[in-house]
């Protein structure tokens, strides 16, 4: 799993929303995240960063609906010293604090990376939907041509 992160989990403070949009807009093209055909603006979904040092590392959003929470975004700085994990470990234990059965998320199949590490921390692979990514692009033409994003298909992994 990597080494331990060894830095400041929490929620974001409202001072940083700006830092989170920028970011999201740099990494992501846009705030807009796609799943399932509905676009969340990830910018407004609660969030909680990594901190080292007083530099945020990490970034993850999320959303709880219905009893289940969307991990809708996971970034990290800097690669290789456990952020991600400590990151997912943390939505994991709100999912729980918030009464969710399920976590889950959603990220195309030609990102092998993202997959390895889902399943690597427990989650595991539940659908496969040919045509997501063509169908999400029609509502956020922001999405990649190439690599991570490149794929027409989207895998959906889940905890329970």
């Amino acid at each position: 799993m990597g080494p331990a992160f060894d830095a400041l989990i929490r929620a974001a403070k409202p001072a940083e929303a700006r830092w989170i949009e920028a970011y999201l807009t740099r990494s992501w093209g846009s705030t807009i995240m796609i799943t399932r055909g509905v676009a969340h603006d990830a910018s407004n979904l609660p969030a909680l960063v990594a901190v080292q040092s007083d530099e945020i590392v990490g970034l993850a959003t999320f959303r709880v609906a219905e009893g289940e929470c969307e991990l809708v975004s996971l970034d990290v700085l800097r690669h290789g010293q456990g952020i991600g994990s400590a990151l997912l470990a943390r939505v994991s234990e709100e999912a729980a604090n918030r009464g969710c059965r399920r976590l889950w998320l959603i990220t195309t199949n030609d990102n092998l990376d993202a997959i390895r590490f889902y399943q690597r921390r427990g989650l595991r692979l539940v659908a496969v939907h040919p045509g997501a990514v063509d169908a999400a692009r029609r509502i956020k033409r922001a999405f990649r041509r190439s690599g991570s994003m490149a794929s027409r298909s989207t895998t959906n992994s889940s905890s329970s």
